[in-house]
């Protein structure tokens, strides 16, 4: 990235998304959010990002978010959560900005999902994976279609996720067995990081901190 890149982050207004733009204006990196509630609206201009007003299940309206302003040098998105009309955003939505990454000619698309999602469904409890199952069913398809679309990705699926400050200790790994927790802070600075190496693209990666890890606790560790 130079100095006049533009990162497009969808989820910016609250979580693991609010923790990447944190992130992202700390590096004084340029950020245009994507916001269906202008509520949290102020707080991120105050941040200094580019706010953009729209629906991510209304691809015009996200081609049009992504097409004005400068160029997009890569995308992050962090959307999905509890449904408030009905529809999930979690496969619908994402596609909706994977297909308009395409058509803008983004450089990189970076994908916040879930372990659980795909083959790491091993690394959680069977009761576990009973009880998130449409949702992951949901991320499953949005990571198929990134990773069909041609767009160089990087799909992150982080443990479960906790709200305290970052503890440094958070490590990606390929091996889809591995399970645990991790705070958003540190999945925001993953993914920050992974914005930055090759060595992160075109990979699926699962997220946790390295001291609060169970299952699987032998691993490798993706040095981004």
């Amino acid at each position: 990235m130079n100095s006049e890149s533009c990162i497009f982050l969808a989820g910016a207004s609250r979580g693991v998304g609010r923790e990447i733009a944190n992130c992202l204006r700390g590096e004084e990196v340029k950020v245009r959010a994507l916001l269906r509630s202008p509520v949290s609206g102020p707080e991120l201009e105050r941040m200094g990002i580019e706010i953009v007003m729209g629906d991510a299940l209304d691809l015009a309206a996200v081609e049009q978010a992504v097409a004005d302003g400068p160029a997009i040098s890569a995308m992050i998105s962090t959307i999905g959560g509890l449904p408030k009309d009905g529809q999930r955003a979690d496969y619908l939505g994402n596609r909706n900005l994977i297909d308009a990454a395409v058509k803008a000619g983004v450089g990189k698309f970076i994908l916040i999902s879930s372990i659980g999602s795909g083959k790491s469904a091993v690394a959680l409890p069977p009761q576990a994976m009973e009880t998130l199952k449409s949702v992951l069913i949901e991320k499953e398809k949005a990571e198929e279609h990134l990773i069909n679309s041609g767009l160089t990705y990087t799909i992150i699926r982080p443990g479960g996720l906790k709200s305290e400050p970052a503890t440094g200790n958070g490590v990606l790994t390929e091996d889809y067995r591995v399970a645990g927790t991790i705070h958003r802070a540190d999945v925001a600075a993953l993914a920050c990081a992974c914005l930055h190496s090759d060595k992160a693209n075109n990979k699926i990666l699962s997220a946790i901190d390295r001291q609060m890890a169970y299952g699987q606790t032998d691993f490798e560790v993706l040095d981004i």
